[in-house]
């Protein structure tokens, strides 16, 4: 579960900023049926926290603090690195569908990403880094389809060969078919996803398009060379990211149960 709660967490900042709107599930508002939210998973996990929390201090830890602990514990149980986390975050009472729908997509160019991170108060090392956390996880078949079968100059021949074969190329063949998005070592919080990309391996063209010879180039070798950076701004980057638009003290709420606003 770890790549689904650190990207559940990412996918609620996102949004409105760490308020835990993803959580929400009314059926007319929800983020959770945004194209960019189809396969984010974790919600149970957190559920099941806040349920154990209410038992003990019932109206006390906000849906927003578990979903920021639970981003942190989750990378430490796959040989990730372990940070901090300021609590007294505060829960929203509202989702935001269409800006959920405007989420960083798997398609999108460098400057467009650096953009998409920059509004949030995020740098290009910051994106970066946090890309690196694709190092765990998978993907869906229809989101890397149209890089496999591009034959560009930027997708090592051998490696697109092997993701063809789970992967049809024919829309709605196959498109939820899963595949790692490190292929070397895909349950394990490392750096082979920089080391990936400098051989023109990344599954998504948004991994890729870091290494294409733009600005980030660097920062993708610096990676590749030295786990323990990438391991330390990853972790600084994560905390930036976990204080994005916070309702703290008078504003938003606690919510009882993490699916509702009381």
């Amino acid at each position: 579960m770890a790549a689904l709660l650190i990207r559940l967490h990412f996918h609620d900042c996102f949004v409105q900023g760490c308020d835990a709107s993803i959580l929400l599930n009314d059926p007319a508002t929800t983020e959770r049926t945004a194209q960019s939210n189809i396969g984010v998973g974790g919600y149970e996990v957190i559920d099941a926290a806040k349920s154990a929390l209410e038992t003990i201090c019932p109206g006390i830890v906000s849906c927003a603090d578990i979903l920021t602990v639970a981003a942190r514990d989750a990378s430490v149980m796959v040989g990730g690195p372990s940070w901090s986390v300021r609590l007294g975050r505060r829960d929203s009472t509202t989702a935001n569908l269409a800006q959920a729908n405007n989420l960083p997509r798997a398609d999108q160019d460098l400057q467009s990403l650096i953009s998409d991170f920059r509004d949030k108060g995020l740098s290009e090392r910051d994106m970066v880094a946090l890309s690196g956390s694709h190092t765990i996880g998978q993907s869906r078949c229809v989101a890397f389809r149209a890089r496999i079968y591009s034959n560009g100059t930027d997708i090592d021949a051998n490696f697109a060969s092997t993701r063809r074969r789970g992967c049809p190329s024919n829309r709605g063949n196959g498109d939820e078919n899963l595949a790692p998005l490190d292929l070397v070592t895909p349950n394990s919080f490392d750096n082979n996803y920089f080391r990936n990309l400098v051989q023109r391996r990344g599954l998504l063209q948004s991994d890729q398009v870091l290494f294409s010879g733009g600005s980030s180039d660097s920062i993708v070798l610096e990676y590749s060379n030295n786990r323990a950076r990438f391991a330390s701004d990853f972790a600084a980057a994560m905390v930036r990211m976990s204080e994005i638009d916070l309702l703290t003290g008078n504003n938003g709420i606690i919510r009882t149960i993490c699916s509702a606003a009381n």
